[in-house]
């Protein structure tokens, strides 16, 4: 689960990466509304956490033009404007939550696991590809019947194929949905995930398209 934050103090904005992370977050950290929005336009996240006194746009119109973008995109507000008015403002601008400061870091990461819980159930809970399926509910590979056990970044790459069954993914595709911005990635990391898989889910499911990336065709 990738997560954008936009927040301009930057020490808060270091502590939430850092417990993000620990979470198994990808998260990566932009302190500006409009650099937000091209983010949002060349590779949208699947959450956005979003504060609303940024110091170029005011957060509000942020949201107003996220949704107009991306009218299923979560976003989540993180905002010291705590009064009724602006909760209520912020919601009916299209927010999915609001969560005002102060706020405990555990209350955070339990709302975005309560969009994420809500982003599997909106799309086929179950996933399948040939003999193999993903149950993105409970995050577990099925080989035939039976269940396979897949480190989390394995997981992020099967499930990113399985998603887009029939489309190529890049490697830098992939590596964005597995890697913070700045996270040191090894050269061959990508390979490396996809080898692991062959053996345990067999040679045939993952289709390289060379020069280009990777694939899971259609049955």
């Amino acid at each position: 689960m990738q997560i954008l934050l936009v927040e301009d103090d930057q020490s808060l904005a270091n502590g939430l990466c850092k417990a993000l992370r620990n979470e198994g977050f990808v998260t990566n950290h932009l302190a500006e509304g409009k650099a937000a929005l091209h983010v949002v336009d060349v590779d949208p996240p699947d959450i956005v956490v979003l504060d609303l006194g940024l110091p170029d746009i005011d957060g509000l119109e942020v949201l107003k033009s996220i949704r107009r973008r991306d009218p299923a995109l979560p976003v989540l507000i993180l905002t010291a404007r705590s009064s009724v008015d602006a909760r209520v403002s912020g919601l009916d601008g299209g927010a999915d939550d609001y969560l005002p400061k102060p706020f405990e870091t555990p209350e955070l990461i339990a709302r975005l696991r309560v969009i994420e819980r809500r982003l599997s159930t909106t799309r086929d809970r179950r996933i399948v590809a040939g003999h193999v399926s993903l149950d993105t509910v409970s995050q577990q590979a099925f080989l035939g019947d039976e269940p396979v056990d897949l480190p989390r970044r394995e997981y992020m790459v099967l499930k990113s194929l399985m998603e887009n069954i029939g489309k190529v993914q890049t490697r830098q595709q992939l590596e964005n949905r597995l890697y913070a911005w700045g996270e040191e990635v090894a050269s061959n990391a990508i390979e490396v995930h996809v080898h692991h898989l062959r053996k345990k889910l067999g040679n045939d499911l993952i289709k390289t398209v060379r020069g280009v990336g990777y694939t899971i065709r259609p049955s």
